[in-house]
């Protein structure tokens, strides 16, 4: 899988914030969709992770591949 890796749940915040922001979410007060992505915390590989979709490197550069390898 590709996707971003966070040693810390602050940062992974963080990254997610700037997503939401270059999307302009939420849209309007009261929407249902905040986030364009989450995060999610990996306990095998104690790290805190974004799996990649089309379009996130236009934020957050290019994509680790095989994040769990």
């Amino acid at each position: 899988m590709r996707g971003y890796i966070y040693t810390t749940k602050e940062k992974a915040i963080e990254s997610r914030k700037k997503l939401a922001d270059y999307r302009g979410l939420p849209k309007k007060e009261g929407d249902v969709t905040i986030y364009w992505v989450d995060f999610f915390y990996s306990e095998s590989n104690y790290f805190w992770c974004i799996k990649y979709i089309e379009g996130l490197e236009l934020v957050l550069g290019e994509p680790v591949d095989n994040i769990f390898s």
